[in-house]
């Protein structure tokens, strides 16, 4: 369930990069694909207010995790909500 922690991108990672990650995975458990948007949206905003950016590398692998063990519906519903808030962070950025 997990097995994302052993990502060999996370090594190397900046701990507060790190720690938002590991709670933004710890708040989606068990949510949908639409619940998940107020998420990705606390999670780069408190990223931004403390001046971290995540890389399109990071960005790839936080949304791996929050499709992890979700139905292939679910995983279309993410990319959707994804979209709309990557194009929220670029306007804000």
């Amino acid at each position: 369930m997990n097995e994302w922690l052993d990502h060999p991108l996370l090594k190397n990672m900046d701990p507060l990069k790190l720690e938002l990650i590991k709670t933004a995975a710890g708040k989606t458990q068990g949510k949908s694909g639409r619940s998940l948007a107020p998420i990705m949206m606390s999670l780069i905003t408190g990223a931004q207010k403390n001046g971290i950016r995540f890389t399109p590398e990071e960005m790839s692998l936080v949304i791996s995790i929050l499709k992890e063990d979700k139905p292939k519906e679910e995983q279309e519903q993410i990319d959707a909500m994804l979209k709309m808030v990557m194009g929220y962070a670029k306007k804000q950025s």
